[in-house]
This record gives C-alpha cells, structure tokens and sequence, in this order.
C-alpha cells in the first residue's frame, strides 16, 4: 500500500546563497589623475583621501630626509597601474626600458643619497619619520572609516527591494562620423551638418524614421558646478602672512632668522589651505608647486650663517698702537676695513686678533715689517691675497687657507708674529700691506 505525503507539509523554502565577499581593493596608481608617475593619486584612490596631502608631504619628506623620494621611487618602480598587471620593474628585466622606469630608479637613487648625507642630522630624521607615521596612521584611519560594516538592516532591505524601473533606451544623436553625407547634399540618418543649426541634433531621428513632425529631446539637467578654486586666495594669503611675519621680526632678529620667520609664515598658509581645500573649494598644482618651493626656500635660509644682519653697514677700525689691538672685530652685513698699519708687535711677541663678517666684504690692511700668520675662512666667496696680479672674482664653496705672510723684501723685520683669523660667511677677503 503507497503512503501518501500529509498535505500540510510546507515545500522548502530557496535560500539565497551568501553574497561573496568584496575582493579586497589593492593599491595601484591612478592614471588618470597623475602628476609625475601616479603614486600619490593611487594612494588617495587607496585611501579615500585627497591625494594633495599625500604629495605635500612625500615633498616635506624628500627635502628633510630623502624618505620621501625613497618611498616614491619605489613605488613608482613596483606597483603597477591601474589597468596593468606588470609594474615598471618587470618591463626592465624584459628589456623594456622606457623613460618612467629610468625615472623612478633615479627618483629612489636620489633619495638614497639625500638620506645618506642626512644620517648627521637626528633633528630631520626623527622629523621625517614622524611625518611618515602621521601620514601613515591618517591613510589608514581614512581606509577603516571607509570600509566599515554597513548596517545588516538596511543591505537586506536593499537585497529585498524590487528593481527600480528604467526609462527606455534612447537612440544615439546622430554624428558626422556615422552618418555620412551622400553626394546630392543629403545624409543618411542625420542632418547632413558637422555642427549644423540649433536643434539639428533632435531632428535627426524624426527625419531619418520618416516621420513628418520633429520629436524634441528633453533638456538635460544641468551639471553641477565644481567646488570654487582658493588657489589665488592661498596664495595671496600666504605673501602677506610671509611678509608680516618677516617684517614683524626684521629689527629684533638675524636676516637669517627673520627669513625664516617669513617663510614658516607662508608655509603655514599653504599647508592650510591645502587642508581646508579637502573639505571645501580646491587648490591646483600651482598651489603645491609653491608650497614645494616655499619648503625648499625654509630648508636654505636655514643653512645661512647665523650672524647675517639685516642692516648694511660699513665700519673702520684703526688701532693706534699694539695696545689698542682688540682680540674681536665684528660685522653682521656690510664691508668691515681693519687696518692694521700702525700696529708694530714687538721683537720675539705674538699678539692675536679675529675678523668675523657675515655677509660683506672683509678689508684688510697688514703691517708692513710684521710676520702675519693669517688663517682664512670664507663660507661662499672669494679671496684676495698680496701679490695676486689678477682681479678675477673666483666664487667658491667652502674656501679655507692657513698662511705665514713674510714681510716684503727690503724690509727690516719687527721680529714680532701677528695672528690674524678672518671668517666671512659671504662675501670676499682682500687682504693687502700697508705702503
């Protein structure tokens, strides 16, 4: 006997299979909106960030340490664009070489030696890797805040939720390229125009269908506008934040200091108003290129001698005797003339003395019957000697001579030994004897 199955019996219900996973999103650079290779774009991509922030500080860190060339080089050498599986590394071990593998392998050389001659300076270092971490820790709490877990109710209520209707397709405008024209002057489904009158491209259709009265396209809604440009506003911001800056320090400090002052001042501007274009407005690639220079002025200004004036002034010094000898001359700018005629140093005594000049030109005038050991330290600059015939200005980096000066033939000698030590930051030493 054949049992039959209770009509109360409820079918299976169709569960829908789990959704899949989203694949985890890579980093790549972007193409489309690079500037040099895409490594900033593809970070900003990756991170749901403006990729100004990224490219202001990989500069920072490539002027303060070469990190940021390192790290860019790098990248730009490894990762692969968007729509690429092959990076620019495996192009070259093909034998590919092309000009943006060359350039990255020069952009991480570059920084390799940049950090290397940075390994002194603990100061930019430990500033560079705390801007490394800060952006670091900003990529990767803006990623998390953008891929948190969405709310369970509302995905199933969008899974639920029956497809929204869709408007009918709408046949292409016709086009020049598609629609050609025949020999007698008509075309063949389009008006027959490159760019014909108005409303040529909605009678098209109707004309090409057949029909005897044209059907108008409704107007497309108009695009929005973009977000309002602060790049000049940046700008102008920045120059009168320098100049009061620099103004407001130029009596009380150093030109070098002042200079610093000013130019912090502007940097400041710029890193703001790049911040705030994440928000509200944008700022262009004007606006980082001065902010990279601003950067790159800072890091100069800061090498400048310390002891640089702001006012220029000229000074004489004239001692009367030995006596009057003082063991430090100064200038901070200006040209700073030390004669030296009258001084005669007794037979078998040293006596010593120091120019120091930060910026100017550093005159000198020896004794005529005393021994000059004379050392010489000058930043930038030239230097001129007794005896050189030539005028020739001969600029260079880093000039250091250590010399004993003979009193000239003919002449009876004191006995006495002057030691003479002139440093100037920059500028020229002219060095002469008394007639």
């Amino acid at each position: 006997m054949t049992e039959h199955a209770p009509h109360d019996a409820e079918p299976p219900v169709a569960t829908a299979p789990d959704p899949e996973p989203p694949a985890p999103r890579r980093f790549r650079r972007d193409r489309r909106y690079k500037q040099l290779g895409g490594v900033c774009a593809g970070l900003g991509r990756h991170c749901d960030m403006d990729p100004v922030i990224f490219r202001i500080g990989l500069a920072v860190l490539a002027v303060t340490g070469g990190v940021g060339l390192i790290a860019y080089g790098f990248a730009w050498l490894f990762v692969p664009y968007d729509d690429e599986d092959e990076n620019e590394f495996r192009k070259l071990l093909t034998g590919r070489v092309d000009g943006p593998g060359l350039a990255a392998i020069v952009t991480a050389l570059v920084g390799c030696g940049v950090f290397l001659s940075m390994l002194n300076n603990g100061g930019a270092l430990t500033f560079a890797a705390v801007l490394a971490l800060l952006l670091a820790g900003a990529g990767y709490w803006s990623q998390q805040r953008r891929t948190a877990d969405p709310d369970p109710v509302a995905a199933q209520a969008a899974a639920d939720a029956p497809p929204e209707a869709q408007a009918p397709p709408v046949s292409p405008a016709p086009s020049w390229w598609r629609d050609p024209i025949v020999k007698d002057g008509t075309s063949v489904g389009g008006t027959g125009y490159f760019w014909g009158p108005s409303g040529s491209e909605d009678l098209g259709p109707a004309r090409a269908a057949g029909r005897g009265s044209p059907v108008r396209r409704p107007a497309a809604p108009p695009q929005p506008r973009g977000p309002r440009g602060i790049g000049a506003l940046t700008f102008l911001l920045a120059l009168v934040a320098g100049a009061a800056g620099t103004g407001a320090s130029w009596e009380s400090r150093t030109f070098g200091a002042s200079l610093q002052a000013g130019l912090a001042c502007a940097l400041g501007v710029f890193g703001l108003g790049i911040a705030v274009s994440a928000f509200r407005g944008r700022t262009g690639a004007g606006s980082i290129m001065l902010a990279v220079i601003t950067t790159g002025l800072l890091v100069a200004s800061a090498a400048l001698p310390a002891n640089i004036a702001t006012e220029w002034v000229r000074t004489d010094w004239r001692p009367a005797s030995t006596a009057e000898l003082r063991p430090q001359y100064e200038v901070g700018s200006g040209v700073g003339t030390l004669d030296l005629s009258k001084v005669d140093v007794a037979e078998g005594r040293t006596k010593a003395t120091h120019l120091e000049i930060g910026a100017g030109q550093a005159k000198i005038v020896l004794p005529r019957n005393d021994t000059v050991e004379l050392h010489l330290e000058v930043g930038v600059g030239d230097v001129q000697l007794p005896g050189d015939e030539s005028n020739d200005v001969d600029v260079r980096p880093g000039l250091e001579k250590t010399l004993t000066l003979e009193p000239p033939a003919g002449t009876k000698a004191s006995g006495g030994v002057l030691r003479l030590h002139v440093e100037v930051g920059l500028g020229q030493v002219e060095v002469s004897r008394a007639a």
